[in-house]
């Protein structure tokens, strides 16, 4: 009886397994279909207006990795993710990029009512978006401090996932 039951329990392990490498599978796929238009390689220039006015150009290449975070104040998915990006901020580097989110004085105004604290280049037109190939928000990328790409996700990500993904650029 207990040789029948041994057998049971590692069939239904192995049942459970194979879902969960299957679920991971398609999770993989999906992320590799909506990433396929994006950047990759040499990340392209980054560079725009900051909310103050200044015009910033961002060096990619400065020997410590950087996250790229794209979001848009008329996104429910990113106000959820903003405050792991604004407390991921305070130990890595990260610029994000507001995406068609309105005039300076207004994305000034999100980030107060939200109370985050980040370094935000306004995108009103999606100039920046298109050069990084980013068609929706949220959208990260991971680069690495020779200014190489080595990672990006598109939608919800969490606060672990992106410091692995930080860690592993080093």
């Amino acid at each position: 009886m207990p040789e029948v039951q041994a057998k049971s329990f590692i069939r239904g392990s192995l049942k459970w397994l194979l879902q969960i490498l299957l679920f991971i599978g398609i999770i993989w796929a999906l992320n590799l279909w909506r990433t396929q238009d994006t950047a990759s390689g040499m990340a392209p220039v980054l560079q725009g207006s900051l909310l103050n006015g200044d015009w910033q150009s961002v060096n990619l290449a400065d020997g410590k990795p950087l996250l790229v975070h794209f979001w848009a104040s008329w996104c429910p998915l990113c106000r959820f993710e903003a405050s792991s990006i604004d407390s991921l901020s305070r130990s890595h580097c990260v610029v994000t990029v507001a995406l068609q989110s309105g005039t300076a004085e207004e994305v000034v105004q999100y980030l107060a009512d939200e109370q985050l604290d980040l370094m935000v280049l306004n995108d009103p037109d999606g100039e920046i978006a298109r050069k990084w190939g980013v068609r929706g928000v949220p959208a990260s990328f991971v680069v690495d401090g020779r200014g190489r790409i080595q990672s990006t996700e598109i939608g919800y990500t969490s606060q672990l996932g992106l410091w692995l993904r930080l860690w592993l650029a080093e």
